[in-house]
């Protein structure tokens, strides 16, 4: 096998990752920077990308998350894809509602530790610990020889019995790993996070403190964290109003033991901008599905106090002509980073306007250090490659037989 990292050697996100044997090709991910807007980014240079090649065989994406699919909807449309089934479906569900969604032609699924053939490769998907929902890593055979892409992982989520598992039972001969490190750099080396359901208590104090309503800005897509906002205000007695998005998000996992609008103590709110796009979209029979669930904008004052919101900055008039605020609380439920950039001054300043306090209650979607180590000693590769961090050249202080790549280089399997 020969392998080409088009980008992720030097950066968090962008990822996209050739691998070739026999003269056929598969892409692993092929996702948007961090740092950038699809505006300002092209797809990399990719055999099949731009114009038809019978030698890229599939596309696979490891989960839904900007920075490894955000680029998808610009390959040839009938590209063919892989990825997990309730990937494929969170994608297109989100496609109604906001320009990162997206609708593949051809996909075919990835099921945990269930090996699918392509071409001369044999790809077995591992089932990850992450903040996006239906996340794999991915082992990666041919030619003899055994490559493993991490994807994204944490071992303090909600699926950490997974992690566990993988770490007692992974997969070996490994001559490749291709491994993420998100939080080298970010973070102290010592530091460990928060686990998903000790978060839990953060949440809850905040609910049982606001006297009106409790606003939580996270990702609609970090579905472990809107079970622990659903099990805080199971908790505290107050209600959870989700966004029309949400619910849809929600629905498509297909999976029962997951929040969903129809049960008791679940609300559907529907945004402006949301409803806007349904009718444009003539989507009704989709808000239809909803109604039985529905809270609006003139119950919202009289229902503030003993509600939860899934909030996110473009709601803000929407709130504000409900005359809904009075008492609210804040809590931002995402990495703290974001805050400072320049383009969240206006909520910030919304925040301020309207005297609403912020508190922060949020836990990584990525590894700590002592997990990437007992990943990768687990795994115990040949050879371990860094990719998605900033200090990749920090790797060798904390694991052993690395080998640094640059970005477009390609080198052999060995």
């Amino acid at each position: 096998m020969q392998v080409c990292i088009h980008r992720g050697t030097q950066e968090v996100g962008g990822t996209c990752i050739e691998i070739e044997s026999a003269g056929r090709r598969i892409v692993l991910d092929v996702g948007l920077p961090l740092e950038a807007d699809d505006s300002e980014v092209s797809l990399p240079h990719v055999k099949g990308f731009r114009t038809q090649d019978p030698s890229l065989l599939a596309v696979v994406i490891s989960h839904p998350h900007q920075d490894h699919y955000g680029l998808a909807k610009y390959l040839l449309p009938d590209t063919p894809m892989i990825m997990g089934a309730a990937a494929e479906r969170i994608l297109k569900a989100a496609s109604v509602f906001t320009p990162a969604g997206v609708t593949f032609q051809q996909v075919r699924h990835l099921e945990h530790r269930v090996p699918l053939s392509v071409g001369p490769f044999t790809l077995t998907p591992f089932l990850n610990d992450h903040s996006a929902y239906d996340a794999y890593s991915l082992l990666i055979e041919a030619d003899g020889q055994r490559v493993f892409y991490s994807g994204d992982f944490r071992g303090h989520g909600r699926k950490v019995k997974i992690f566990q598992q993988f770490l007692k039972n992974p997969p070996t001969g490994i001559d490749v790993l291709l491994m993420e490190g998100t939080t080298i750099g970010r973070v102290s080396a010592a530091k460990q996070f928060p686990a998903e359901r000790d978060l839990e208590a953060c949440f809850l104090e905040r609910m049982r403190k606001t006297p009106g309503l409790v606003l939580v800005w996270t990702s609609a897509q970090n579905i472990d964290r809107l079970v622990t906002m659903f099990k805080a205000c199971k908790k505290s007695g107050r209600q959870l109003v989700i966004d029309m998005y949400t619910a849809e998000i929600l629905r498509v996992t297909w999976n029962p033991k997951l929040p969903q609008a129809t049960w008791e103590g679940i609300k559907v709110f529907l945004p402006q901008s949301q409803k806007r796009q349904i009718i444009k979209a003539r989507l009704f029979t989709l808000a239809e599905r909803y109604k039985a669930s529905r809270i609006y904008p003139e119950q919202l004052a009289a229902e503030a106090s003993r509600s939860v919101m899934l909030f996110r900055p473009s709601m803000g008039r929407d709130l504000e002509k409900a005359a809904c605020l009075n008492g609210a609380h804040v809590i931002y439920s995402l990495w703290p980073g974001y805050l400072k950039r320049k383009e969240q001054r206006p909520f910030l300043e919304w925040v301020e306007r309207h005297h609403i306090p912020l508190t922060h209650c949020h836990t990584s979607g990525h590894a700590s250090l002592s997990d990437l180590q007992a990943f990768a000693q687990a795994i115990n590769p040949k050879m371990l490659v860094p990719i998605h961090s900033f200090e990749t050249k920090r790797f060798k202080e904390f694991f052993n037989h690395v080998e640094q790549k640059e970005d477009g280089q390609w080198w052999d399997v060995s």
